[in-house]
């Protein structure tokens, strides 16, 4: 879909107001892309794990466990399990150039306080924690790991569960990703979908709304919800 053409300061969605928007991590509010490919690539050398493989898997929005059962499919099961500890390791302790995108910072401040966004992730509970912690975003109360769902994106679940923990039909919600997988989960879960083109160009994702990154919006908070406008 093109990217978003709108006006600055014209309401974006029709004029929808949601109840509560639910944020991807990587790629939507953080970039960690090159810890991820130092921590992949160290992993594929101690496991022994062909080189060309990693570099050509598309890691984004994968949870870690489904991309180490792909890459060591033919592993057991306790080889499987080592390895994803130890990618879980890797991961958290690089996080020294952990960027945060453009506009990220101020749709977090300007949802903070309102109990009307969540944070729904692929990452495990330690990894998302660490990732955050190195960025000084205004986290939510809320934020999905994978830790809290049997099956990640695409699926629904994940943003299923987080309009549940706020309390919301996840058809009021608005779900803000880059990735193809997140998009579909949101979509499927019944939500309005944003797309951000921070990792593909805006004519390679699906949604309701495309835009080049967080920057190009602002959220509106009132009584009756969260509008979108354009910036």
């Amino acid at each position: 879909m093109p990217l978003s053409t709108a006006a600055p300061g014209s309401v974006l969605f029709g004029g929808a107001t949601f109840d509560a928007v639910l944020f991807d991590m990587d790629g939507t509010l953080i970039s960690s892309l090159a810890s991820v490919m130092r921590s992949w690539t160290r992993l594929a050398h101690e496991f022994a794990i062909d080189d060309v493989r990693v570099r050509e898997f598309r890691f984004h929005g994968v949870p870690a466990r489904d991309i180490v059962d792909t890459l060591l499919a033919a592993r057991e099961p306790e080889e499987r399990a080592r390895a994803l500890r130890r990618i879980v390791e890797l991961e958290v302790t690089d996080t020294g150039d952990i960027e945060v995108l453009p506009g990220a910072a101020e749709a977090l401040a300007a949802l903070a306080g309102t109990g009307r966004s969540a944070i729904v992730t692929s990452c495990d509970r330690t990894l998302a924690s660490a990732r955050l912690a190195a960025t000084g975003l205004a986290v939510p109360e809320v934020v999905v790991t994978a830790d809290d769902v049997a099956r990640g994106k695409p699926d629904p679940e994940p943003y299923v569960l987080g309009a549940q923990r706020l309390g919301v039909d996840p058809a009021r919600c608005l779900v803000v990703e880059d990735a193809a997988a997140g998009l579909d989960s949101g979509r499927d879960a019944g939500a309005a979908t944003l797309a951000l083109a921070t990792q593909s160009h805006g004519d390679a994702l699906t949604a309701d709304v495309v835009v080049p990154d967080l920057g190009a919006v602002r959220f509106e908070v009132s009584g009756a919800g969260v509008r979108v406008l354009a910036v």
